[in-house]
C-alpha cells in the first residue's frame, strides 16, 4: 500500500500545509484510493514546503513546493496512473538537492523528524522507540546509566556545553527527599527553531529521554517549560503524554518495574532570561523569571529547593539512542572535546534554510557551502552569527574553524543552542550588533544594574553611530563597557550580551570607523547614512518611482530623468525598490 506524508511542522503549515494535506484527503475518500495518508513532522528542508513523500515498495519520492492544484495532480499520476511527476521530485534528479542537504548530515536527534508521524505512539515504537527505558529499567543501575552518558561525552545542548553525565552525577550525589527533571524548550533566540521543529516532529523521543534521566538521578517527577508561542509543540506533548500514560509508560510501575514517574507541561511567558536556569526554576514556582545567585546550583538545590537537573530539548533526545548504541557509538563522531552531532538552525542569507544535524568538527564553510547551499543570490559570504543574542559574529575568513564548543568560544561567539545566521555583504555589522543588544536589553529582568542600565548606554552609542553622529572615543567606550558588563552580570543573559558588539568590533572595526569617520555605511543599510540619486543615463522617466514616493520628493516629465529633492527625502527606500532599470543608485 503506498503512503503518502506530508510535512506539517510549523513550517510546512505556514507555508500551506494544512490545505495540501486536507486536498490529498478529500481526494483519496474522493476516489476510494487505499492509501496510506499520514502527517509528520520537519524533515530540514524548510526550504522546499511544502514537502510531500510518496513511499512505495520502499521506495521515496519526495515532492517539493506543492500547493493544492499540485497535490491533485499527485493523486491523479502518481497515485492512480503510477507516473510520478519527475519535475516536481527532489531526491529524483541528477543532482539531487535532497541527496546534497542530507549528504554530510548525521541524524541521531532528527532520526525520526519527517519519517514518523509524531501524534502516533506506536510509529515511534516501531522505530525503536521506549526500548532504551526499558533497557535501563531492567538491566543498568542509576550508577551504570550515569556512566554511559558521561563516556558518551555527550556536552548540554542548550548553549553552555556543560558534559551531561558530570551534571546527572551530581543530582544523583545530591542529598534531598523528593529530585525532579527539568526540560529547558524554552528556546527564545531570534533565528533558532531547533528545540521546536524537534518537538513537533518527535516528541516521544524527548519524553523517553527524560525518562531515563529521572531514572539516573532518582526523580519521579519532570516539568517541560515551553514557550507558549509554540502551540503545535505544546499540543503535540500534551498527546504523547496521554498515550504515554494510557500505555503505563508515565505514571506509577512504569514498564511493570518499580519505577514511578509523571510529566507536566508548563507554558512560559515569553520571557528570554527564562531561558537561565534559575529564572526558569522560579517562573515554574510562580514566582517572577529572575535569576538568583550560584551556589547552589540546581543540582543542590533547585525546584521547590529540591535537587534538581536541567538540560534542552536536543540533550534528552540524543539519550535514548545513545543507551540503545553505547557511548562509543556516539563519542566516535565529534572532535576530542566535542562529541556527536549538533542540529542547527540554518536562516538568513542562505539557499537551503532549514534544520540541520551534523557531526561536530565540521567546519563552518562546510556546514554554510556543502549543506546549506551557499548564498543567495550568488552574493558574497561574509560572515556567521553563531548563539543568538548571546552569542557573536564569526567573519568569512574564519570559514575553515571547526565546530567544536571550545574552538568557537576562542572567537568571541558561543555555540549557542545551534542558531546560525548566514550573512552576505548586504549586512550591515553595526546595525546587526545594535539589532541583538536591542533584543537582550528589553529582555533584561532588570536586576543587575550593569545589565539594566549599561546595555541601555551601550544602545545608545550604537544609535549615534548608525545615525552619523559617532565619535572616535566611542568604540574604546563601548569594549570598555561591554567588559564591565559581562564581568558584573549575575546571569548568562548580561554576561554575554555585550557579545555581538565585541565580536564585530573585533571583526568588522572598519564598518565602525566608516560609519563613524566618513558618515557611511558600507552596506547601504542604516538609512540615515544613505543618499539615494537617480542616474540619468539609466532613468527613462518611466515616472514609477514617483508615484511610489510617499512624500513627493521626486520630480521630472515622463520619459526624461528624474530628481531627488534631498532636502525632502526621507530615505525610506521605495524609489530604490520600485526601479526596474537600476536607475535608482544608493550612495
Amino acid at each position: 500500500m503506498k503512503e503518502i506524508r506530508v510535512g506539517l511542522g510549523t513550517c510546512g503549515v505556514s507555508a500551506g500545509g494544512i490545505q495540501v494535506f486536507n486536498t490529498l484527503k478529500s481526494e483519496i475518500d474522493a476516489k476510494k484510493l487505499k492509501v496510506v495518508l499520514k502527517e509528520t513532522g520537519c524533515m530540514g528542508m524548510c526550504y522546499e514546503e511544502v514537502l510531500v513523500e510518496v513511499v512505495e515498495n520502499g521506495t521515496s519520492f519526495l515532492y517539493a513546493k506543492i500547493n493544492p492544484e499540485k497535490a491533485k495532480k499527485i493523486i491523479d499520476q502518481h497515485i492512480i496512473d503510477d507516473r510520478p511527476i519527475e519535475e516536481w521530485i527532489v531526491n529524483n534528479r541528477a543532482c539531487s538537492e535532497k541527496e546534497e542537504f542530507f549528504k554530510k548530515q548525521k541524524r541521531i536527534v532528527l532520526r525520526n523528524c519527517g519519517v514518523i508521524d509524531p501524534g502516533s505512539i506506536d510509529e515511534y515504537i516501531t522505530r525503536d522507540g521506549y526500548k532504551a527505558i526499558q533497557k535501563v529499567l531492567k538491566e543498568l543501575s542509576p550508577e551504570e546509566i550515569i556512566d554511559i552518558i558521561y563516556q558518551s561525552g555527550l556536552r548540554g545542548r542548550g548553549g553552555g556545553g556543560f558534559l551531561t553525565g558530570l551534571k546527572w552525577r551530581f543530582a544523583r550525589n545530591a542529598k534531598g527527599e523528593k529530585k525532579y527533571i527539568i526540560c529547558n524548550a524554552d528556546e527564545g533566540d531570534p533565528g533558532a527553531f531547533m528545540d521546536r521543529s524537534v518537538l513537533e516532529g518527535d516528541p516521544h523521543s524527548v519524553l523517553e529521554g527524560m525518562m531515563i534521566a529521572g531514572r539516573a538521578i532518582g526523580a519521579d517527577e519532570a516539568y517541560i517549560y515551553i514557550r507558549a508561542e509554540y502551540p503545535k509543540a505544546i499540543l503535540r506533548l500534551e498527546n504523547a503524554i496521554k498515550q504515554c500514560a494510557e500505555r503505563g509508560y508515565l505514571g506509577t510501575g512504569i514498564f511493570g518495574s518499580d519505577a514511578n514517574f509523571k510529566i507536566k507541561i508548563k507554558e512560559g511567558a515569553g520571557a528570554f532570561v527564562c531561558g537561565e536556569e534559575t529564572a526558569l526554576i522560579a517562573s515554574i514556582e510562580g514566582k517572577r523569571g529572575i535569576p538568583r545567585i550560584r551556589p547552589p546550583f540546581p543540582a543542590q538545590k533547585g525546584l521547590w529547593g529540591m535537587p534538581t537537573n536541567i538540560n534542552n530539548v536536543e540533550t534528552y533526545a540524543n539519550i535514548p539512542w545513545i543507551i540503545l548504541n553505547g557511548a562509543e557509538s556516539f563519542s566516535s563522531m565529534g572532535t576530542e572535546q566535542s562529541k556527536g552531532t549538533k542540529v542547527f538552525a540554518l536562516a538568513g542569507k542562505i539557499v537551503r534554510s532549514g534544520l540541520a544535524e551534523v557531526p561536530m568538527g565540521m567546519t563552518i564553510n562546510e556546514v554554510v557551502f556543502d549543506v546549506g547551499g551557499g548564498i543567495k543570490d550568488d552574493r558574497k559570504f561574509k560572515a556567521v552569527q553563531m548563539g543568538g543574542p548571546s552569542g557573536g559574529c564569526i567573519p568569512a575568513s574564519m570559514g575553515d574553524l571547526k565546530i567544536d564548543y571550545d574552538e568557537i568560544t576562542q572567537t568571541g561567539a558561543i555555540m549557542g543552542s545551534g542558531g546560525l545566521i548566514v550573512l552576505d555583504e548586504t549586512t550591515c555589522m553595526v546595525d546587526l550588533a545594535k539589532f541583538f543588544l536591542n533584543f537582550t536589553q528589553n529582555e533584561s529582568c532588570g536586576k543587575c544594574t550593569f545589565c539594566r542600565i549599561g546595555t541601555k548606554r551601550m544602545l545608545e552609542i550604537l544609535d549615534r553611530i548608525t545615525m552619523g553622529e559617532g565619535k572616535e572615543e566611542d568604540l574604546d567606550l563601548l569594549e570598555s563597557l561591554a567588559y564591565k558588563i559581562k564581568d558584573s552580570s549575575l546571569c548568562g543573559l548580561g554576561q554575554t550580551a555585550p557579545n555581538p558588539v565585541l565580536t564585530t568590533l573585533k571583526y568588522f572595526r572598519e564598518e565602525y570607523e566608516a560609519h563613524i569617520r566618513d558618515k557611511k555605511c558600507p552596506a547601504h543599510i542604516c538609512p540615515a547614512l544613505i543618499t539615494y540619486k537617480i542616474s540619468a543615463e539609466k532613468c527613462t522617466g518611466c515616472t514609477l518611482c514617483a508615484k511610489k514616493c510617499p512624500v513627493q520628493a521626486i520630480s521630472g516629465e515622463v520619459k526624461k530623468p528624474h530628481l531627488i529633492n534631498q532636502n525632502e527625502c526621507i530615505k525610506c527606500g521605495l524609489c530604490y525598490d520600485a526601479c526596474s532599470f537600476g536607475a535608482v543608485e544608493k550612495i
